[in-house]
């Protein structure tokens, strides 16, 4: 019983680092390797594809290969920090600049949105997009996500470190056994055996 215990713990610790590792793969090293910046859907704009708490991750892009149907990221004015991510409606051009000029709109919204967007509000085109993720790192800052990657990193090296030693000892512990018993076995071997022979009485 204690080592089937012994077994499930184990099969949990791995498990939840697993997914720990998982998670922190998808939401800070694949975007950060790739060039990508990941953001938290806020709003409903974009249900049922992206509800609020999805973590979208977008890279960037060069306005001209975007296409109807794209989900993009973008500044609502140029420069300023706060942004939206809608699907592009329809794609044109400034008559008089020649700049690619989109028309965006939410997938829940009725209407397009009333202000076009310019290539230089574009922050990036969507990558991919994970489910409730967001909030998660919504509530961190990156100080807070960077010492939640040290620290799955440092309890898998722990956790593999107590799992060889656990194996060690087992090993130690085996040898220990085989070796206590051969002197015994070598006792039973060297015995001289004795027959008993038994007769029926008669009379």
């Amino acid at each position: 019983m204690a080592s089937l215990l012994r077994l499930v713990w184990r099969g949990l610790c791995w498990t939840a680092l697993v997914l720990g590792v998982l998670v922190i793969g998808v939401a800070v090293v694949v975007p950060r390797l790739g060039g990508a910046t990941p953001y938290t859907v806020l709003t409903g704009s974009m249900t049922p594809a992206y509800p609020p708490g999805t973590l979208v991750v977008t890279r960037p892009v060069e306005p001209d290969e975007l296409t109807t149907g794209d989900v993009v990221t973008y500044q609502l004015r140029s420069g300023d920090p706060t942004v939206v991510t809608h699907r592009v409606v329809a794609v044109g051009r400034n008559t008089v600049s020649g700049e690619v000029v989109l028309t965006t709109q939410g997938d829940a919204n009725t209407a397009p949105d009333a202000e076009p967007v310019r290539a230089v509000q574009v922050r990036g085109e969507l990558w991919y997009a994970v489910p409730l993720l967001g909030r998660a790192g919504a509530v961190l800052t990156y100080d807070g996500r960077r010492l939640v990657v040290y620290g799955v990193a440092g309890a898998l090296v722990l956790y593999a470190a107590s799992m060889f030693g656990a194996a060690l000892r087992d090993r130690r512990r085996g040898r220990g056994t085989d070796e206590a018993a051969a002197p015994a076995a070598r006792h039973r071997a060297a015995e001289p055996s004795y027959k008993t022979e038994t007769r029926e009485r008669v009379g």
